[in-house]
């Protein structure tokens, strides 16, 4: 499917910007964001994959030329356009500190403007065929030492969800899902290992809701004390407690019309957790110190690195709250389970680190990406993003990314071998049964290992329920802290 693009309008919305952001939306098709701060600019350029800013250059909340010259530097691929007024000084050294494709002047042509508009991206998607192609010459010149084996094809084909950028059918189908649950208002719960991405769903679940043009307000649930998170949350009324000097609104309250995003939901405490509970069922909220409930409309998506499941079991998470979050549900894949998705990560890091630094970068050789797909990365894409751009960094212009370089781990990182399905194993025991039982115990041992004991996953493979991997782990011992290898 075809991706829209993203406009983003920097403006006082008089009449002939808010006739700009209708024609960029209904008749060109593409999705028109509008900021009226810098604050706002600024948050929507973090959150969503942004391809085009137009911005006015005066406004009281921001300077449109300062800011398209610091979106220069944090988001250079953006097409940046400038709409002066009709008697601006601004200088020439100032239009190219903020490098920008075109500019306008007062009073703004909502027609002309969609016009310029359109030929920006059509200029910006030329340039990026042209250098692939480019590249693709490069890499296959005789002259090269690089190959350009099928793996590296993930050129053309990587996908984006906002700021999340894949090619594996995993991905392709948890963000098709996301989509879907983005249209609507029922509660998201994300669960995955630190540093898959799950904020950066939760944000492009947000900016593709109804609810987008509403505050997304992110607080992080742990290490923080009930009266802490009440405040944070719910807000307090002054002289509720020590410190409580003025009144504080509380992130629901801010939030009203919006989403909050609660990351490490498993970590608040059981007396918390009917605090939250009420909310999600009623939209009641109580500021700490205050009389009177009020009601406020939020869209609640929280996370968690810990599987909610096996918490509600020990009865460390309450049963309703976990069946009230998990209006949807999303297992965002670690990136060793989604391999296919190292080299398509590499090359985004690899430009947005390159361009970042001013170094040219020609791109990644077929032995730094068969390298990468070695290691099991245990910090997921936060590690990979740290390890492109060292890489860039040590590397020279002109010069692609090579495994010289590397880390010591990666460096080390051993070819992956295929699934174990018992080859190569002894069964123990005397008699027939004792042999069976020996092989499945190993079985279920090694599978159970490989998911790194997320029996959710180890049953599937296993072909067994819950209930019945856990009766086999109760019946032959198995202990997820000491595990054993009875080969």
């Amino acid at each position: 499917m075809e991706r829209i693009n993203t406009v983003l309008v920097i403006a006082r919305l008089d009449a002939s910007w808010s006739a700009l952001v209708g024609l960029l939306s209904e008749r060109q098709g593409y999705r028109a964001l509008a900021a009226t701060s810098e604050q706002d600019a600024l948050q929507l350029a973090h959150d969503v994959h942004i391809d085009l800013v137009i911005a006015e250059e005066s406004n009281p909340d921001f300077d449109g030329c300062a800011l398209l010259a610091g979106l220069r530097l944090s988001h250079p691929d953006v097409i940046r356009v400038l709409v002066l007024s009709k008697n601006s000084k601004l200088t020439a050294r100032a239009l190219r500190d903020a490098s920008v494709y075109q500019y306008l002047r007062k009073p703004l042509d909502p027609e002309q403007a969609a016009l310029l508009v359109a030929r920006g991206l059509e200029t910006r998607e030329l340039a990026r065929r042209h250098r692939l192609i480019s590249r693709e010459f490069k890499m296959t010149d005789e002259g090269s030492t690089f190959s350009v084996p099928p793996d590296l094809r993930f050129l053309q084909q990587s996908q984006r969800f906002e700021k999340l950028v894949y090619v594996s059918e995993k991905m392709a189908t948890l963000c098709d899902l996301a989509k879907t649950a983005a249209k609507t208002d029922l509660p998201v719960l994300i669960q995955g290992e630190t540093g898959t991405g799950k904020e950066l769903l939760a944000r492009a679940i947000h900016y593709n809701s109804s609810r987008k043009t509403s505050p997304l307000l992110v607080q992080n649930c742990g290490g923080m004390n009930d009266e802490l998170l009440q405040s944070e949350l719910f807000g307090h009324r002054r002289g509720a407690f020590t410190g409580a000097v003025s009144d504080r609104l509380g992130l629901f309250r801010a939030a009203d019309g919006g989403t909050v995003f609660l990351d490490e939901i498993s970590d608040v405490s059981p007396s918390f957790q009917v605090s939250l509970l009420r909310f999600l069922q009623e939209g009641e909220v109580k500021p700490l110190g205050a009389d009177q409930t009020t009601q406020s409309n939020v869209r609640v998506i929280a996370a968690s690195n810990r599987p909610l499941a096996q918490l509600v079991t020990r009865g460390e998470f309450r049963r309703d709250l976990y069946y009230r979050l998990k209006g949807f549900e999303f297992e965002v894949p670690p990136l060793r389970e989604r391999t296919e998705d190292i080299a398509a990560l590499a090359e985004f890091f690899a430009a947005k680190h390159s361009e970042a630094t001013g170094r040219k970068i020609l791109g990644l050789s077929a032995s730094l990406v068969e390298k990468l797909s070695h290691y099991d990365f245990p910090g997921n894409i936060r590690e990979l993003e740290n390890e492109i751009r060292r890489l860039v960094v040590l590397t020279g212009d002109g010069e692609y990314l090579t495994t010289r370089h590397l880390s010591p781990a990666v460096q080390a990182a051993m070819k992956r071998q295929p699934v174990e399905r018992g080859n190569g194993f002894m069964p123990t025991g005397g008699t027939l049964k004792d042999q069976v039982e020996s092989l499945e115990r190993h079985l279920v041992e090694k599978t159970l290992a490989r998911h790194r004991w997320n029996q959710s996953k180890a049953a599937d493979e296993l072909g067994l329920s819950r209930v019945g991997l856990a009766n086999k782990i109760r019946r032959y011992g198995l202990n997820q802290e000491e595990p054993r290898d009875r080969r």
